[in-house]
C-alpha cells in the first residue's frame, strides 16, 4: 500500500471509536499521549551516547535494581506527558515505589496508566532493541465519583480487565504495537511525518512454531515440566517432538515479544528455585499483563505456565510472576506438562549427550 493510502495512528483510533458511538474519545486521546511519550523516548534512545546530558544514574529502584539514566528520564517523560491531559486518575510505573498522583492543578479522568518506561535498558550499552510497555485500566467508579487520590489497591486488577495495552520498540525502526481489544495492529514511525503509520494490520501469532526462547543459564533451577519441555525441543527430529527447534534469547522482553508476534515462537521466563522468595522474574502489572493482552488478542496464548496470566488477580503493585507466552499450541503443551504427573527423571541435564551434542563414538 502506498504511503498516501496508509492510516495514521490517529485515523486508526478514530475508526475503532466508530464501533462505540457512545465513547467520549478520552481513550483515543490518552493513547495518542502515550504514543507521544514513546516518540520522545525513541529520539533519546536513537542518539545513544551522542545525546545531551542526562540525569545521574546508579540509584536503585523499588525492585532493588540499578537504574540506568535512561530509566529515570523515560519514566519522567511518561509521567509529564500524561499527567495533564485530564484522562487519568493516576499512574503506576516499574520505576516508582508508589502510584503517581495527578497534580491538583489538572483535571482527573476515568483511566489508570501502568507502564514500564524502558524495558531492556540493561542492553542499551550494546545497542540491542529496547522498548516501552504500557497498560490502560479503568479506574474504580469510587475514584471517578469522589476524585480521591489513587492507592496501590486501585491498580490490582486482573489483566483481562485491561482496556488497551501495547508496547513501543526502539530498534532499526521505531514501532508501536497496540491492542484496544479488537485484535492487534502495529504502526511504524515515519520520521519524515513524525507520525506512527499503520504498517501491520491484524497481526496473528502462528499456532505452531519451531523456535523457543529461554535463559538456559538458569536450567539448574528449572522445575521438572520446564526441563522436560526444553529437553524434548533440544532432542530435535530424533526426539519425541519429531522436529528440530531453534533457541533464541535476547534478554529484552519487548524484543522477544516482537519477534514472536511477527513470526511465532514461545518465550519462557518461568518460576524457578533460584530465589525462593520470588514467584518469577517479570512483573505482572507492567510486563506480563500488557504483553499477555497483546498476545491473546493476536491469537497466541499467555500463561504463568500453569494458568492464563490474564486471570491472575494481582496481590501487590510490584508483584513478580512466571511468564510463558507465544504460539498457542506450545504454551498449551507447557501448561499440560505442569499439570501432568512427572513421567521422567527430573534431573535430566539440559545438554544431554545425545541432544545438543552427538555422541563422539558414533562419529568415528
Amino acid at each position: 500500500m502506498p504511503l498516501s493510502g496508509r492510516w495514521t495512528l490517529t485515523r486508526y483510533l478514530i475508526e475503532e471509536r466508530r464501533r462505540y458511538p457512545q465513547a467520549s474519545g478520552d481513550l483515543n486521546a490518552l493513547i495518542l499521549d502515550v504514543a507521544l511519550a514513546c516518540k520522545a523516548i525513541a529520539r533519546i534512545v536513537a542518539m545513544g551516547s551522542l545525546g545531551e546530558a542526562m540525569p545521574a544514574g546508579g540509584s536503585t529502584n523499588v525492585q532493588g535494581e540499578v537504574q540506568k539514566p535512561l530509566d529515570v528520564l523515560s519514566n519522567e517523560i511518561f509521567v509529564r506527558m500524561n499527567e495533564w491531559n485530564g484522562h487519568l486518575a493516576g499512574m503506576a510505573s516499574e520505576e516508582m515505589e508508589k502510584p503517581a498522583q495527578i497534580p491538583a492543578s489538572y483535571a482527573r479522568g476515568k483511566y489508570l496508566l501502568v507502564f514500564d518506561p524502558l524495558d531492556g535498558s540493561s542492553n542499551i550499552d550494546v545497542n540491542v532493541s529496547v522498548g516501552s510497555i504500557f497498560s490502560i485500566l479503568r479506574a474504580p467508579d469510587e475514584i471517578v465519583d469522589s476524585g480521591r487520590d489513587v492507592t496501590a489497591d486501585d491498580f490490582l486488577q486482573p489483566g483481562a480487565t485491561q482496556v488497551a495495552a501495547g508496547y513501543a520498540i526502539y530498534g532499526p525502526t521505531t514501532m508501536l504495537v497496540l491492542s484496544v481489544g479488537n485484535g492487534v495492529a502495529a504502526f511504524t514511525l515515519n520520521p519524515n511525518l513524525g507520525e506512527f503509520v499503520l504498517s501491520h494490520p491484524d497481526i496473528k501469532v502462528p499456532a505452531d512454531t519451531t523456535e523457543f526462547a529461554i535463559n538456559s543459564s538458569n536450567s539448574r533451577f528449572w522445575e521438572p515440566p520446564v526441563k522436560r519441555y526444553v529437553d524434548e525441543c533440544l532432542a530435535g527430529r530424533s526426539g519425541p517432538r519429531g522436529k528440530d527447534f531453534n533457541m533464541r534469547w535476547i534478554a529484552s522482553l519487548v524484543a522477544e515479544a516482537h519477534r514472536i508476534l511477527m513470526r511465532g515462537g514461545v518465550f519462557m521466563y518461568p518460576r524457578d528455585t533460584k530465589d525462593s522468595g520470588k514467584n518469577g522474574r517479570l512483573r505482572l502489572l507492567y510486563e506480563a499483563n500488557p504483553i499477555g493482552f497483546v498476545m491473546e488478542q493476536a491469537g497466541g496464548r499467555a500463561s504463568t505456565g500453569r494458568q492464563p496470566v490474564l486471570g491472575v488477580k494481582p496481590a501487590e503493585l510490584h508483584q513478580r510472576i512466571g511468564f510463558v507466552f507465544g504460539s498457542r499450541h506450545e504454551v498449551e503443551r507447557i501448561e499440560r506438562y505442569h499439570h501432568e504427573p512427572a513421567t521422567r527423571d527430573a534431573g535430566t541435564p539440559l545438554f544431554a549427550e545425545r541432544s545438543l551434542f552427538r555422541d563422539w563414538e558414533s562419529t568415528r
